[in-house]
């Protein structure tokens, strides 16, 4: 039999354990549960967003000017490109047409009818016949391996007056001797020229950069007298560090300069500008002289680069003369297009 010992240790085991507090109540059950986006408002809010893209687009194209050109200069790459700017037009019909959106087409009127306002009277041909001074302008490129081709193509053209840019020592020569049969009269200073059927006066560099890009003659006329100046502004690149137009500004300036002190009435300034008439960095010369593409051409006029043109950087400016045709000419060995206008008192 067990002894007291025994029972003792056998209680102790059996005996209940010392009752423990309660553990306080917790709470059971899901925490907050995140908002999920709700596909129905999502569908109605996104025909609104593109309608509102449309109006956003064609306020950019209506009020261009103001852009800053601060930093990159968006504003004068925005108005270099600005005739492309109706591709969004078509874009966001697209857009509407996925959904299924009225708001979001009736919205692309609003970019619609802003690139028509701006470029719609370009899409018409205002040439007519009349004039008697018919000028060319062309950038021949400096890398162009057919110098003598480009020269008869331009002779071919019967042109009053060839305005040439980027001539090279090497080439310039090739060109005074396969146009002075044509062009007995002719100038050249530094990059530029220019050759004439009618007699050269007054001629002089335009110190327009560091090295002369630009010359002014007189070339008389049946008509009279006329100022030609030929004229190629400082390239401009787009890099990561944005759009340089610096060299370019201070060059347009510098010819506006000149310009203003032109004494003579009748006017015509052929060249390669290395930007458009709408960009408003040009505008000390825009402002002052009449674009005769814009007057009395067909079409938009590109004419870089060559191979598919994308922009009008190059040019036939007036002042006290008429533009009766302007035009853009076949591709030379150049990566510019030739233009041409013919103009009248």
């Amino acid at each position: 039999m067990p002894g007291v010992r025994d029972r003792q240790e056998t209680c102790a085991v059996l005996s209940p354990p010392e009752a423990t507090a309660p553990a306080p109540y917790a709470a059971s059950g899901p925490g907050p549960v995140p908002a999920t986006p709700d596909p129905v408002a999502r569908r109605r809010a996104t025909p609104w967003l593109a309608a509102a893209a449309a109006v956003v687009w064609a306020a950019a194209m209506a009020l261009h000017a103001w852009i800053p050109n601060t930093g990159v200069n968006a504003g004068s790459l925005f108005q270099t490109l600005l005739p492309w700017t109706g591709l969004g037009v078509p874009a966001l019909l697209v857009l509407a047409a996925v959904l299924r959106s009225r708001i979001a087409a009736v919205a692309v009127l609003a970019p619609a009818v802003v690139w028509v306002t701006l470029f719609g009277g370009a899409l018409t041909d205002k040439r007519s016949g009349g004039g008697g001074l018919t000028v060319v302008s062309h950038n021949v490129g400096e890398g162009n391996t057919d110098p003598a081709g480009t020269a008869r193509a331009l002779a071919g053209t019967g042109a009053d007056v060839l305005a040439l840019e980027e001539l090279s020592d090497a080439s310039a020569p090739v060109y005074s001797r396969e146009l002075a049969a044509a062009y007995p009269h002719h100038a050249v200073i530094g990059g530029v020229g220019l050759w004439s059927k009618h007699p050269l006066a007054d001629v002089e560099a335009v110190p327009i950069m560091p090295w002369t890009r630009a010359l002014r003659a007189t070339a008389r006329t049946p008509d009279g007298p006329v100022a030609v100046y030929a004229v190629h502004l400082a390239s401009v690149r787009v890099s990561a560090a944005g759009f340089t137009t610096g060299r370019r500004n201070d060059a347009a300036r510098e010819l506006a300069t000149a310009l203003r002190a032109e004494p003579a009435p009748r006017v015509v300034v052929l060249g390669d500008f290395n930007g458009t008439y709408q960009d408003d960095a040009l505008a000390p010369v825009t402002s002052r002289l009449r674009s005769a593409q814009r007057e009395a051409g067909d079409g938009l006029g590109f004419t870089w680069p060559a191979a598919f043109p994308m922009v009008r950087i190059d040019d036939v400016l007036v002042r006290g003369m008429t533009p009766r045709a302007a035009w853009t000419l076949p591709a030379t060995g150049s990566d510019h297009l030739p233009v041409a206008a013919t103009l009248s008192r």
